[in-house]
């Protein structure tokens, strides 16, 4: 069950066909507690997109997604992406995701992004790579 006094953890993951994440609680056991998942397949359009693109739009569909649970929270944000670590920290080089920050405004004074190795962000990678064409 989520306590609205702790922060949330949202751990997102792109691939080349999809982008997914969870949402997630630390315990006073220090365990973590997973509340809610998602997958969303790309576009073709897309597909073609670069890799940090891809990232950074798997967050914005993960903030959007679990809006009513994490809005006015403190929110962390997991990215086996280390380029999403500077994105709250400096102007973003490309006009996408210059929008996209700006879409991110709601949370922005909240979030703190962090780089997570791909080994250990596990969840999300798997179901980034679900296929539903197989």
């Amino acid at each position: 069950m989520a306590d609205l006094n702790k922060p949330y953890n949202i751990k997102v993951d792109a691939s080349d066909k999809t982008v997914a994440g969870y949402l997630s609680q630390t315990g006073n056991d220090n365990a973590e507690y997973p509340l809610a998942f998602f997958s969303a397949k790309l576009s073709g359009n897309q597909k073609s997109w670069a890799t940090v693109h891809k990232e950074a739009y798997a967050v914005l569909v993960a903030l959007k997604k679990f809006r009513h649970w994490i809005f006015g929270s403190e929110i962390h944000v997991y990215s086996d992406h280390n380029p999403l670590t500077f994105l709250t920290e400096s102007v973003p080089k490309s006009l996408k995701l210059m929008r996209w920050c700006l879409a991110m405004q709601d949370f922005h004074f909240n979030i703190k992004f962090h780089y997570i190795r791909g080994k250990l962000n596990i969840a999300p990678d798997c179901l980034s790579r679900l296929d539903s064409d197989e």
